[in-house]
């Protein structure tokens, strides 16, 4: 439609701030918006389109900014009160966008320094899921999943450590994509644990995802941590199916858990029956204890961020959030002995993960086992029922994708996980997925509360096509 002239990238734009200043208010996923600086980026993104440049598929769409990444002559906050200067350059993920473009509404709320929150001492209040505002987003990409949920724009920027873009993304229903470490390049997003950080998108659904990483994926020589891989198409085989593909499933990640909810159980179990009823190969796969994964996470990432951080708790203390500074603090816990231990565990677990996927063409498992808790509840996020650091450590690219609705109408979502650098069967497994739950006839939340709203059976015909209200399938062979 851009293309031929049926709709601008401004009315997109317009649409787009229209929706967030009618609706996040109650939601607060944006913490600045700079209204102006978009509508004049999308006049010229439609001028270019007159005049015969096309920078690509993202060529006017609209997208949101984590507020931990720099954009020139923006605030980069972090989340907290110690940072409030303004970016001198573009991060590499803004100059990618940009270079593609893509227009920057504004920047997304973000737990302190991606990692303390959901924080109420903070200027900004935490971002609210939008399926249900009594629930939490999870984090740290809080603003980010929120404002796919708000359908404020089908693309938002993340940054993830342990979880941050797929724990999010699975309890507000987006598709949540970490790519292989060092595919997207980090240069000015603000680091909390650099050998676990990763940069990548938040979307509608799985296609939405792949022209992302089209654009943000590529060799930043200014990166030390990226890496030189060539360039892949990643939409091309997004509708080729799983048929011959074979999946690995580590069951004994999650099925023997005891936070896993009844509906988390029946989502997974319809999800592998629906994908060996396209005619994929489901077998089970062994790997280390999930939680050796999580100790070795804990570790490196408590060492890792208070080194990072060390001079905020010596000199600015009480401008940090509670639990901001308690995490933090836990890296005092951590010798030099223990982190290189841990590094050394790591590139063990990458091994044996690297061995079991040279017999699979990747995994799909869980990555919440439960929905999105109550903010009330204050579960901090050690406690949360989220299975995603484990490849935050070996670096494999994972992606969270939808499958419906639980009993009380929150979102479910299951996790796939892939060869390094092979994203591309990431997103053609996850399409897959996508296309059996039928996830995208399943209307968004618009930005009212919860209690207003159907729930379960009285939600109406879109919620029956979620993969979590088929029969359970779980008897059958595979």
């Amino acid at each position: 439609m851009l293309r031929d002239g049926s709709i601008t990238s401004q009315d997109l734009t317009l649409d787009a701030l229209d929706r967030i200043s009618a609706g996040d208010g109650s939601i607060h996923a944006f913490i600045r918006i700079d209204r102006n600086a978009a509508l004049t980026a999308a006049r010229q993104a439609d001028s270019e389109l007159r005049s015969g440049i096309d920078r690509g598929d993202l060529h006017g769409i609209p997208y949101g900014l984590k507020d931990i990444f720099d954009a020139r002559g923006w605030p980069t906050t972090c989340g907290s009160r110690i940072c409030d200067g303004i970016a001198a350059s573009d991060s590499a993920v803004v100059e990618r966008l940009q270079a593609a473009g893509a227009i920057l509404l504004g920047k997304l709320a973000t737990f302190e320094f991606a990692i303390g929150g959901p924080s109420l001492e903070l200027p900004w209040p935490p971002a609210r899921n939008p399926w249900d505002s009594s629930r939490q987003t999870g984090g740290s990409s809080s603003g980010s999943a929120a404002a796919i949920a708000a359908g404020y724009t089908r693309l938002t920027i993340g940054s993830c450590t342990a979880g941050s873009i797929r724990g999010p993304a699975a309890w507000c229903g987006a598709v949540g994509l970490k790519p292989t470490f060092g595919l997207v390049s980090r240069r000015g997003c603000h680091p909390l644990a650099p050998s676990l950080d990763h940069c990548g998108p938040l979307t509608r659904n799985v296609h939405d995802s792949a022209i992302a990483l089209q654009a943000l994926a590529g060799r930043d020589t200014l990166d030390p941590a990226s890496a030189d891989v060539p360039p892949r198409t990643y939409t091309s085989d997004l509708e080729k199916g799983v048929a011959g593909l074979r999946i690995g499933v580590p069951r004994a990640f999650f099925e023997s858990a005891p936070n896993l909810s009844d509906d988390a159980r029946r989502g997974i179990e319809n999800t592998l029956s629906a994908l060996a009823g396209q005619g994929a190969r489901i077998r089970t796969v062994t790997l280390p204890p999930f939680g050796t994964f999580l100790s070795c996470v804990r570790v490196i990432m408590a060492y890792e961020m208070y080194a990072m951080h060390r001079t905020h708790l010596r000199g600015r203390l009480d401008d940090l959030a509670t639990l901001t500074t308690v995490r933090f603090l836990a890296g005092l816990a951590v010798d030099p002995e223990d982190y290189r231990l841990a590094l050394k565990l790591q590139r063990w677990l990458t091994t044996e993960v690297d061995r079991a996927l040279a017999e699979f063409d990747g995994f799909v498992t869980a990555i919440s086992l439960d929905t999105a808790p109550l903010v009330e509840d204050l579960v901090q996020p050690l406690g949360w029922p989220l299975q995603a650091s484990p490849f935050n450590l070996t670096g494999h690219p994972a992606m969270s994708v939808p499958i419906g609705l639980d009993q009380n109408g929150m979102p479910l979502a299951v996790q796939v996980i892939g060869r390094r650098f092979d994203e591309a069967t990431v997103l053609q497994v996850g399409r897959a997925i996508e296309r059996s739950s039928g996830w995208e006839q399943i209307p968004l939340p618009a930005t009212i509360r919860r209690r207003d709203r159907p729930t379960g059976a009285d939600a109406g015909a879109p919620q029956a096509k979620s993969l979590s209200d088929l029969p359970d399938r779980t008897a059958e062979p595979r």
